[in-house]
């Protein structure tokens, strides 16, 4: 069996849509990290001493409160980046970077970030764009999580990742769902159960295959249709998708349950 081939900068489409000069200055200094599930890349009130780019993970944005408790309130992926703040004028961030999906990312030292970005020029403008889209998907969540139900919420979260991600099956438990989404794992296992029985899903061992994409969408809310609109309108550089119809066709990562 071949080795799977190293990820390259380009399958990020934020790094693949800067211009050649820009891609010389910066590419020298990316560095490929690999991204376990479960892993921290920022911790609240932690100084940030990188941007990452992913390029086959999914990482989620969640603030923690003090007892404890937490709620994803965004998620990125290969579309754009972590580390917004760095390029907004501050050196942490009240919230912690949760990788969701296990795979890899290109990350680039904080220097590096603020002197392109003080060039004034095409990262510039692309941070800006990116940095609006990421207010939308917050706000619509909050949104989302006050007047929906965890059925819709799930709906929303499963396509949002499916979005970020070239094959369509997750490897997650319910527990770690319900501490994205903020609610009980029991809600995560009745909501999850209902999907698999509308043969939306398939469920079995912490890996969740979607099996049915339009019927998903038309399960979710009206909160992924904002979201998704307002991301493609921001980000004109995104490729269009093509989605999975055949997953059975898809192998399986190994990506460490615990």
């Amino acid at each position: 069996m071949s080795a799977k081939p190293q990820p390259q900068p380009q399958q990020n489409h934020l790094l693949a849509a800067l211009s050649p000069e820009v891609q010389g200055r910066l590419f020298p200094y990316l560095e490929l990290v690999p991204l376990p599930l479960r892993a921290l890349l920022y911790e609240s009130r932690h100084p940030m001493r990188h941007v990452y780019f992913p390029t086959d993970s999914i990482v989620s944005l969640q603030y923690v409160m003090e007892n404890g408790a937490s709620t994803a309130i965004l998620v990125v992926g290969n579309e754009g980046l972590l580390g917004i703040t760095l390029f907004m004028g501050g050196e942490s961030t009240p919230n912690r970077s949760l990788v969701q999906s296990a795979g890899y990312a290109y990350r680039l030292p904080r220097p590096r970030v603020k002197a392109e970005f003080n060039r004034h020029g095409q990262l510039l403008l692309l941070m800006l764009r990116y940095t609006q889209a990421l207010i939308t998907q917050i706000s619509q969540t909050a949104v989302c999580n006050r007047h929906h139900s965890i059925d819709q919420q799930l709906c929303r979260w499963l396509l949002l990742s499916m979005d970020r991600l070239s094959h369509n099956h997750l490897t997650m438990t319910q527990e770690f769902i319900g501490n994205m989404l903020g609610v009980r794992r029991e809600g995560v296992t009745e909501a999850a159960l209902k999907l698999q029985q509308l043969g939306v899903i398939s469920y079995s061992r912490g890996l969740i295959k979607v099996l049915d994409r339009t019927k998903l969408e038309t399960l979710s809310c009206e909160c992924y249709g904002v979201v998704k609109k307002e991301t493609d309108l921001l980000l004109h550089y995104l490729p269009q998708r093509q989605v999975i119809a055949n997953t059975d066709s898809i192998a399986t990562a190994t990506l460490g349950i615990s």
